[in-house]
């Protein structure tokens, strides 16, 4: 397996080269008392207790590769390299059939610790300049265990589309000495039209433009850059996690199956970077979570030649979101 960049789109393609034969088990391997079916946890709590309540692994059938570095080498126009990085599992609850969404604001919160742990740990690694958290909950969203479950990801490249918001908060940023995001939530905040859920702490909205119906986004009402830093304290952590799940519990009222993934700030330390690339960084990024729903065929949400199709306007999404969810 290799990683081979596209010239034209700057994405950073996974290639097999051999037939993925996808390993059975009899039993749950993310099940308490079956330890032993998965690799060593690299995070458990509570740790040393016999029994745990979050645990983190390498992932049973990975992606990605500890060993080694990238070697990353030309063939003519064309750039490749090795799948060197890191790829986990955070086993969310002991219970095979608890939703995160319906798990207590306790737990919840030791998830987010056990994110925040597992980040600030692999980017220490300078060989990775990108930290992906993400969960993906129902089959047609690709959620590959049924056992509840988050997954992250260690690479040497930053994903396409964070790059992209990294050039425009920096543009932004340089033009009007603001963070984009920041203006974002401000805007939102006085219209209130998409706005789904907010605190003193945290706000969720549906994007203006919206690429799938009920598209959410959360994050943090004051500006910071670094997931991991924001949330490094326990209250932070335990307030999150409690409006993290209002949100899922009102996009559940719509459906059960969705992608989760986290937009942080890039590793700044790791050895392929320029010293001069990030100066501006910790003050024109916000990080935030991107919620997007697996919607049933009938709202034929796509993308047709990158741009994207939606059938139901993120107005009329918010209000769904606001009256449906919370307490069920």
């Amino acid at each position: 397996m290799e990683l081979r960049r596209d010239p034209i789109t700057q994405s950073w393609v996974m290639q097999e080269d051999e037939e993925v034969i996808e390993s059975q088990y009899g039993v749950c391997p993310l099940c308490p008392g079956q330890e032993s079916l998965s690799p060593q946890a690299v995070y458990v709590h509570p740790y040393g207790q016999p029994t745990w309540q979050v645990r983190v692994i390498p992932h049973l059938r990975p992606l990605y590769r500890i060993e080694g570095d990238a070697q990353r080498r030309a063939q003519g126009i064309y750039d490749r390299m090795r799948n060197v990085g890191a790829h986990e599992i955070v086993v969310e609850h002991p219970d095979h059939h608890l939703p995160l969404s319906q798990q207590s604001d306790e737990n919840i919160a030791q998830v987010i610790r056990a994110y925040v742990s597992r980040v600030v740990d692999l980017k220490k690694d300078r060989r990775f300049r990108y930290i992906t958290v993400f969960r993906n909950q129902g089959a047609t969203a690709g959620q590959d265990l049924e056992h509840p479950h988050s997954q992250i990801t260690a690479t040497p490249f930053v994903p396409r589309r964070v790059g992209y918001e990294i050039r425009s908060s920096e543009q932004h940023f340089r033009l009007k000495e603001r963070c984009l995001i920041c203006d974002v939530v401000g805007q939102e905040e006085v219209e209130q039209a998409r706005t789904v859920e907010v605190n003193e702490l945290f706000l969720a909205f549906c994007p203006f433009a919206s690429r799938v119906p009920y598209e959410t986004w959360i994050l943090p009402r004051q500006h910071h850059w670094s997931f991991e830093e924001d949330l490094s304290s326990w209250d932070r952590q335990l307030r999150f996690g409690r409006f993290l799940k209002s949100i899922l519990q009102r996009l559940e009222s719509v459906t059960p199956t969705y992608h989760l993934v986290l937009h942080t700030s890039p590793n700044v330390h790791a050895k392929s970077e320029r010293v001069d690339q990030w100066k501006s960084l910790a003050e024109d990024y916000h990080w935030h979570f991107e919620v997007l729903p697996v919607i049933p065929s009938r709202y034929k949400s796509y993308s047709l030649k990158e741009v994207y199709y939606n059938s139901l306007c993120p107005e009329v999404a918010a209000e769904a979101l606001r009256r449906g969810g919370v307490g069920t």
